[in-house]
């Protein structure tokens, strides 16, 4: 440069872009004047890069500064794992000469077989075998895990990718990506929805979106669905690319069933919005769906019958899908912003196999109305429609009937439907005269109390009652049948038991106090049991006339047998 220059009085020269800055070039200077000095994991880089830059070749002297760095890296540094991950961390802020000199290169290739050898000299080092199963078992524990989250994401990257391909197992990468993302997005805080303006800088997008980019690229699946929730969650807050949102909410849905509640409710960052993202839950949803309906295809058999879908997995998956579904429409439904397409909309999109009991759907669309009173009643009419009133239970049922939030139309469809169960239980009763079991399962299927007078008290509102006259009456004349049935059970079971005492008595010898008890209780429960159809008092009077010539011809046989008896 001195001898370039044309300045005559040169008294200074200025060294551009010098990679290492002031540190690197006096560490050079120091070599050229037989200065000692140490070469370390921490320098060594900065020799490397400053020697290139200031063309310390043999060309010039042997042993120069290049071939020493270089030999230091191959005798130490590459044979050992974490002497490799230190030089890699050192080579921050060196680039583009650390990259054109091939450092990085092969710290990402050493690092990758270091660990690759490491573990499976470990693995064996600890492998034992289950005396009672056979299997064998390895414990190995990678202390290197930790040691990664100190490189820069773009090496972090590239050592991932290197590990991939030398064979280090996946479940270790797994874990090494949960701890890097712990370790990079620590400082990353919770943004309200009412805050605004930028929340982090576009180091932590980069992080975020390169960590998810690694997990598709490589095809790394051994991390937890609790960490799929946890990036999904940081993507969001960083205002992430749609496109990785997508791949996490892709992975989310292969594995819907495994989540939690808490996992679902997500908080909206648009401030003009709900306060949950209910349209990530969309697709997650849809994602979810579409698995299913490739697992059932997949399953049909080569004859072309399906599988039993109500017995496979896939159907159970669906069941604890829909039941998270229904607990996470009740958790959202109070929100006041949360619009009545959306809520419709997720409803909607699970099958009716999903929901056996539509309990929890029920709920949650009445918490959405009490939430929401200024909607129309079209549009209740229209929410209302999605709940399946065969699919209640009785306590949801006796709950819908005197609820004032729901439309009449689905006061009648649930009185209805509570009609025709009550039909059915009656007559199911009615069938098996022979056991009171039938008896106590239809009585316990029946709500509504009785008053002491022993008439049915009313369980529906005025309201309700007044729209549906006939299912109401028709309610009554079914409990009355139901107290007619009572006593007539309760008289059989007497007069069952006076017969049974009537043939103890005839076997003692005293048929005469057993018989006329036996023949009056007759009279009684004949004239009891008629009195409960229209011509009571027709059937009443008959069975009394029918007692009376009964006793007189009782009394004509005990006359004639006391005339033998005498005789």
């Amino acid at each position: 440069m001195v001898a370039d220059s044309k300045d005559p009085d040169l008294s200074k020269l200025e060294l551009v872009n010098v990679p290492g800055g002031a540190l690197a070039f006096e560490l050079a200077a120091k070599f050229c004047y037989g200065s000692n000095f140490e070469i370390t994991t921490v320098n060594v880089a900065h020799l490397r890069c400053i020697a290139e830059y200031l063309e310390m070749t043999e060309d010039y002297q042997d042993e120069n500064l290049i071939v020493r760095t270089e030999m230091y890296l191959n005798d130490l540094v590459v044979k050992n794992l974490e002497k490799s991950l230190e030089v890699l961390c050192a080579c921050d802020g060196l680039d583009p000469m650390v990259e054109e000199v091939g450092f990085v290169d092969r710290c990402v290739d050493a690092i990758a077989m270091n660990a690759s050898k490491e573990q499976l000299v470990s693995g064996l080092a600890h492998l034992e075998c289950d005396a009672g199963s056979g299997k064998l078992r390895m414990h190995c524990q990678d202390w290197w895990v930790e040691d990664l989250s100190s490189l820069r994401i773009d090496h972090y990257q590239r050592v991932i990718a290197a590990m991939r391909r030398s064979g280090v197992r996946p479940e270790s990468i797994g874990t090494s990506i949960v701890h890097y993302a712990q370790t990079a997005l620590k400082g990353i805080e919770r943004r309200h929805v009412w805050d605004s303006g930028p929340l982090v800088g576009d180091n932590q997008r980069v992080i975020v979106e390169t960590l998810i980019n690694l997990m598709a690229t490589e095809k790394i699946t051994a991390v937890t669905l609790s960490f799929l929730f946890g990036m999904l969650r940081m993507a969001i807050e960083v205002d992430a690319g749609l496109d990785y949102r997508i791949e996490v909410e892709k992975r989310i849905g292969l594995h819907l069933e495994m989540a939690s509640l808490d996992d679902l409710l997500i908080p909206s960052m648009q401030t003009s919005d709900s306060m949950f993202d209910v349209d990530t839950i969309h697709r997650i949803l849809v994602n979810f769906l579409q698995r299913i309906e490739e697992d059932d295809s997949g399953d049909s058999s080569p004859c072309g019958y399906e599988s039993d879908g109500l017995k496979s997995p896939s159907h159970s998956s669906v069941l604890k899908v829909g039941r998270l579904m229904d607990g996470y429409l009740a958790e959202i439904a109070p929100d006041p912003y949360l619009k009545l397409q959306k809520f419709m909309t997720l409803i909607e999109l699970l099958p009716d196999y999903a929901r056996i009991v539509d309990d929890g759907l029920y709920r949650a669309i009445d918490i959405y109305l009490k939430a929401h009173p200024s909607l129309t009643e079209s549009e209740c009419k229209k929410l209302c429609k999605l709940i399946d009133c065969q699919k209640l239970s009785q306590d949801a049922s006796s709950h819908a009937a005197q609820n004032d939030r729901l439309p009449m139309q689905m006061v009648v469809r649930v009185l209805y439907f509570e009609q025709l169960r009550l039909k059915s239980s009656f007559s199911g009763g009615h069938g098996h005269s022979g056991g009171g079991g039938e008896y106590c399962s239809f009585s316990q299927r029946i709500t509504m109390p009785i008053s002491g007078s022993g008439v049915p008290s009313s369980c529906v509102s005025p309201r309700a009652a007044g729209a549906a006259d006939s299912y109401a009456s028709l309610r009554r004349e079914n409990r009355e049948l139901k107290l007619e049935v009572s006593r007539m059970r309760v008289r059989l079971t007497e007069l069952e038991r006076e017969q049974g005492m009537m043939k103890q008595g005839m076997r003692d010898g005293r048929p005469g106090e057993h018989g006329r008890a036996f023949l009056a209780s007759i009279s009684r429960g004949i004239g009891r049991m008629a009195m409960f159809g229209p011509a009571g008092e027709r059937r009443k009077k008959s069975s009394r006339a029918t007692a009376s010539s009964q006793c007189s011809e009782g009394k004509s046989r005990r006359r004639k047998k006391a005339s033998v008896t005498y005789a």
